[in-house]
């Protein structure tokens, strides 16, 4: 039952190239610093990503992209990585948008294993009818476009068919947890963690504070162990990017700066 592992870099060491890769994190909140960094070191490409969003262009999953190590991307928010809409429009990387309600539920259907689902986000978009684009081709073209999705109409209101997201790991981040797989998340930090953890195959848990199995309160776990297969303890708690750092006016004043 003990799913502990020495280092993040042994417990990615079987991720192979072309591997489908549920990351959590939201904007650099929450994000698997320690995974992250052992995958690039790694030296993988290829690789299909699930995450809300990429990372910025010097932090989080933007660094495996800035190696151009990531095929493709399925997100709901890729605004701040210039690197990203460079790659996309340059035909380089494939994109999926996905309305974020629909990525984490899509997330967590998979982890419980339902195949698909309806929901009302999309209807009457080219979310529904296809046609996003999904890949460019270098002379600006769109080589690969979103299908069309079956809708049904439930009630008089029509919605629109959405499957799930399994994937063959999933990357996440804990405050804490135990050697058997429990976690626990700090406040926001929760965000998509728990839902990327569901949907992978094979997922590992990078944890702030690693404590003994039986010490958590069953009542405070956030995630059983059953949809963890590894825990590494993170080298250094401290490392936290701040994605915008900003002051203001009022508080610049009345401190006199």
């Amino acid at each position: 039952m003990d799913k502990t592992w020495s280092s993040a870099a042994e417990a990615v060491a079987d991720l192979t190239d072309g591997a489908s890769v549920a990351v959590g994190g939201f904007g650099l909140c929450g994000i698997p610093h320690d995974l992250i960094h052992a995958v690039l070191a790694s030296g993988v490409s290829g690789l299909r990503v699930v995450s809300n969003n990429c990372g910025v262009d010097d932090g989080g999953l933007g660094l495996l992209l800035g190696e151009k190590r990531i095929a493709r991307m399925m997100s709901s928010y890729v605004g701040e990585n210039k690197e990203f809409a460079r790659q996309y429009l340059a035909g380089e990387l494939e994109v999926e948008l996905v309305p974020q309600g629909t990525l984490a539920e899509r997330l967590r259907a998979g982890g419980s294993g339902i195949p698909a689902f309806y929901t009302l986000a999309g209807v009457g978009t080219a979310v529904a009818d296809g046609g996003l684009p999904w890949r460019y081709a270098e002379d600006g073209s769109v080589a690969v476009a979103s299908p069309k999705r079956e809708t049904r109409v439930f009630d008089g209101v029509e919605h629109v068919l959405e499957e799930s997201v399994t994937t063959d790991f999933a990357l996440v981040r804990a405050a804490v947890g135990d050697t058997h797989g429990n976690l626990v998340f700090n406040a926001s930090a929760r965000n998509f963690n728990p839902l990327a953890a569901m949907a992978g195959r094979v997922t590992i848990a990078e944890v702030e504070r690693l404590v003994p199995a039986g010490e958590l309160d069953p009542d405070a776990i956030h995630l059983p162990g059953v949809f963890v297969q590894r825990v590494v303890a993170v080298t250094d708690p401290t490392v936290k990017r701040i994605e915008k750092r900003t002051v203001s006016t009022v508080a610049t004043t009345q401190a006199g700066i």
